[in-house]
């Protein structure tokens, strides 16, 4: 890669970063993991780096590249009989309510891979049907209907939770 060519992914990078590990962190549900998705994700962009800068949406690209990597990884052998188990550490205080906050959190990560990257493309990435079935390789159907079942799933968990809050 050429100097020009690596200043263009250094910058890029550099200026989406953040936004990456959001997505990814939604996706895997702890910042190690999300963090080694990015990873991932940065290191196949680079290697694919001129095919990227020339696409419709670096974004897109990218963000496409995050959701293969993070179905493949859950399909692995490995993911399955391996299960880290992550104290959550001290952060600072919001204003926000975060006993709702971690109970979303915590619907969202008992929902299956696939309807999770469903759910984060869909609502959290804000893709329509047809963007989003193109970035999981599957059909508007298929997107359609895993979004109406992790939302009823989300539903289900979260109903007695919201009735309390009411």
């Amino acid at each position: 890669m050429s100097g020009s060519r690596d200043a263009e992914y250094t910058e890029y990078v550099q200026s989406r970063l953040a936004w990456l590990r959001r997505v990814a962190y939604l996706l895997c549900q702890d910042w190690q993991s999300a963090d080694d998705l990015v990873q991932c994700a940065i290191t196949r962009l680079y290697a694919n780096w001129g095919k990227a800068r020339d696409a419709a949406s670096i974004d897109a690209y990218t963000r496409t590249i995050m959701v293969r990597v993070f179905l493949a990884e859950r399909r692995s052998a490995w993911y399955r009989r391996v299960i880290l188990i992550d104290a959550p550490g001290d952060l600072p205080g919001f204003q926000h309510d975060h006993a709702v906050r971690m109970d979303v959190r915590t619907a969202l990560a008992a929902l299956p891979p696939r309807q999770r990257a469903t759910l984060v493309l869909r609502y959290y990435c804000d893709l329509s049907v047809e963007l989003t079935a193109r970035e999981l390789g599957c059909t508007p159907g298929t997107v359609k209907s895993q979004t109406a079942r992790g939302l009823d799933a989300l539903r289900r968990a979260l109903g007695p939770i919201m009735a309390e809050e009411a």
